[in-house]
C-alpha cells in the first residue's frame, strides 16, 4: 500500500459498460500494489439529464464535445465531491487506462512530504501524457515537485479536498465549458488552483502508450503506436529536456 498514514482516498473514472477488460486490469493492477480504490461512473451517458448537465456544463456542452468526453469530465467533477463528502485530506484520481512506472508506491511516498508542504488549493500531475518534462537545468537535486502553468492532461493526479472545494465552488458560477484537462488549464489560468508536476512521472496512459483502446478516443491499441510512443518518449525525455520546459515556473 501507499503507507498506513496516507489521508487519501483512490477513485477511478470508469465507463458504465464496453470496457470490461479495462475494469478486470484494473483490479488486479490495484491489488497487486495493495491499493483501496473505488470507481465513479455515475455520469455515464445513461444518466444525463438537461438538468444534471446544466449543474456542471455551460449551455449545448453536447454540440462542442462527444459524450464520453463529456462523461468523463462529470465524473472527475463527481470525484471531486466525493472527496469533499470524505473524512480524507487528498483524491488520488486515475482515469481508466494507467500503468505505473515502477514502483507506484514507493515513489508516491518519496513525493509526500514535498506535498504536504505545499499550500492548500492544488493538483499534482503524476503522468507523462504530454511528454513534457522540466529542463535539465529547471530540476533540482532532492526535488520532485516543480510549479507549472499548465497540467499534462487528467490521466493521474492527486487534488487536496481544498482544491476540490475550489473546483466545485468555481462550477457554481463559471459552468464547465471544456473537457477536463482544458477546465484544470482554465482553473489554473484564474488562479482557482495551482499545479505541479511530479518528476519524475509515476504513470503514463495505456491510452496514449498504445497498450490500451481509450474510452473517449477513436484510437485503438496498436504495435504501430506503441512503436511511435516510445521513440517520442525517448527523445522528449533526452533532447527535449535540453531547453527550458516554458510551462514550468522558475
Amino acid at each position: 500500500m501507499i503507507t498506513k498514514e496516507f489521508p487519501g482516498k483512490i477513485y477511478v473514472i470508469h465507463a458504465e459498460s464496453g470496457y470490461d477488460y479495462h475494469e478486470e486490469r484494473l483490479i488486479e493492477l490495484f491489488k497487486k500494489f495493495d491499493l483501496i480504490f473505488e470507481f465513479v461512473l455515475d455520469g455515464s451517458p445513461s444518466k444525463f439529464t438537461p438538468d444534471l448537465l446544466g449543474k456542471y456544463f455551460v449551455p449545448n456542452i453536447l454540440d462542442k464535445f462527444s459524450q464520453g468526453g463529456i462523461s468523463c469530465t462529470l465524473n472527475h467533477f463527481f470525484a471531486f465531491e466525493r472527496l469533499i463528502n470524505s473524512g480524507e485530506k487528498f483524491g488520488l484520481i486515475f482515469e481508466n487506462d494507467p500503468f505505473f512506472l515502477g514502483d507506484f508506491n514507493t515513489k508516491l511516498n518519496k513525493l509526500l512530504p514535498e506535498i504536504n508542504n505545499l499550500e492548500p488549493g492544488f493538483i499534482v500531475s503524476l503522468e507523462n501524457t504530454t511528454l513534457t518534462f522540466p529542463s535539465y537545468s529547471q530540476t533540482k537535486r532532492n526535488q520532485l515537485l516543480y510549479k507549472a502553468n499548465r497540467g499534462r492532461m487528467a490521466g493521474a493526479y492527486l487534488i487536496d479536498k481544498e482544491g476540490a472545494k475550489a473546483a466545485i465552488k468555481y462550477l457554481n458560477t463559471n459552468k464547465c465549458g471544456f473537457i477536463i484537462d482544458w477546465f484544470h488549464n482554465e482553473m489554473i489560468k484564474n488562479n482557482v488552483l495551482k499545479m505541479y508536476w511530479a518528476h519524475p512521472p509515476l504513470v503514463e496512459q495505456g491510452s496514449h502508450n498504445g497498450f490500451l483502446s481509450s474510452t473517449i478516443s477513436s484510437k485503438n491499441k496498436s504495435l504501430k503506436r506503441r512503436i511511435a510512443w516510445i521513440a517520442r518518449k525517448m527523445v522528449k525525455q533526452n533532447l527535449g529536456r535540453l531547453g527550458k520546459q516554458r510551462r514550468i515556473i522558475d
